[in-house]
């Protein structure tokens, strides 16, 4: 069976800390499947926070995510202190991905949690269209 790949950056500009919370746990034991998506999402709104925008309000656009790719490297535990690294590449004339390494300290050790790529694309709600990369947000993610 072909797996999902994701080209993944050797560097990233933003980090944050997400802790694992109760309800992030499934009946394996472990964070779930869609508790990583929602860690992406919390992440990510911390992310453009730090360059001074929403996925509403991006500098004159805003975002909806086009695509989401993830790959699960390891577990995540209840009270596990999760480290999301993000950094933006392949940017276009209407968007860019996000780029996201999940990891947390155990044993001493970095252990990687999952790796990800969300497609973003900037979007105009009142015309219900695609729109273009404002140039103030493009110099944010570079």
């Amino acid at each position: 069976m072909a797996r999902v790949k994701i080209d993944m950056p050797s560097a990233y500009g933003f980090s944050c800390i997400i802790p694992v919370r109760i309800g992030d746990v499934n009946y394996g034991g472990h964070v779930g499947n869609d508790a990583i998506v929602s860690i992406l999402h919390e992440s990510r709104l911390q992310y453009l926070a730090s360059i001074g925008c929403t996925e509403l309000d991006a500098f004159g656009t805003s975002m909806i995510m086009a695509d989401l790719a993830v790959l699960y490297k390891g577990e995540g535990f209840y009270g596990d202190q999760l480290t999301v690294e993000i950094t933006a590449d392949e940017l276009s004339s209407a968007g860019f991905d996000l780029f996201y390494r999940i990891s947390t300290v155990r044993d001493g050790k970095n252990s990687v949690i999952a790796e990800a790529k969300t497609g973003m694309v900037c979007f105009d709600y009142e015309q219900r269209k695609v729109a273009r990369l404002p140039e103030a947000l493009k110099q944010k993610l570079i």
